[in-house]
């Protein structure tokens, strides 16, 4: 069961046997499997075939239906859902890990990204950043400054998805903690809607922003 003030967050592989794709594969939609043939390298349609397979059983289980069966509608920007479900849901997939976020009756968005140095060191915050994310950011000691670009980074994906208004909103148009051991928090805009921050393994980052307060999270792994 899920309450209404509960969020459950899946961690999964997306690294599969060719048998269990295929079986996930199974479960897509034609316009999923169109989608997933667009994809150029086979490593890339694979993950995504297993994302949006494995996002059918999980909403599934929820719904006591056949993962075959769910109909999914997208809004301008391209966030799914489930017309007339209270269940609201969202995912996010980097490198080989996946996230799902599922909540009841409560608007959500969440991000996983895998850490990579280069992002950090180069002037990708400058281009996108709030200038006082940017000042924190570079208040850090080096050696800091990575997963630190990682936490803004997810917290202010997270949310940009959560509001489903895509590249409308400007990411520099809302400010959020990244600081370490700073609560995970919004520090200019962003009233109404709360942020978690988990790690998964050392190489990865990821956020989950919700509407309203008080929230808990369980997390499932796989």
């Amino acid at each position: 069961m899920l309450s209404a003030s509960e969020i459950h967050l899946w961690i999964e592989s997306l690294e599969y046997s060719p048998t269990d794709l295929l079986a996930l594969e199974r479960l897509l939609s034609p316009d999923e499997r169109s989608r997933a043939d667009r994809f150029h390298f086979p490593r890339h349609r694979h993950r995504f075939i297993a994302a949006r397979g494995r996002l059918r059983q999980i909403l599934a289980t929820y719904l006591s239906t056949d993962p075959v069966a769910l109909e999914f509608s997208y809004n301008t920007y391209g966030k799914p859902s489930l017309g007339g479900q209270e269940l609201k849901f969202n995912l996010s997939h980097s490198g080989t890990k996946a996230v799902y976020a599922v909540a009841n009756g409560r608007e959500l968005g969440v991000d996983i990204e895998q850490i990579q140095p280069a992002f950090a060191e180069d002037r990708i915050p400058e281009m996108f950043f709030s200038a006082g994310e940017v000042a924190n950011l570079r208040s850090l000691p080096l050696n800091e400054q990575t997963e630190a670009f990682f936490r803004c980074w997810t917290r202010k994906e997270a949310y940009v998805k959560a509001r489903a208004e895509g590249l409308s909103m400007a990411l520099d148009s809302f400010d959020v903690s990244l600081r370490p051991r700073e609560p995970a928090r919004f520090l200019r805009n962003g009233e109404g809607w709360s942020i978690y921050s988990f790690k998964v393994e050392p190489d990865y980052l990821g956020a989950i922003v919700a509407e309203g307060t008080g929230w808990t999270v369980q997390t499932i792994l796989r």
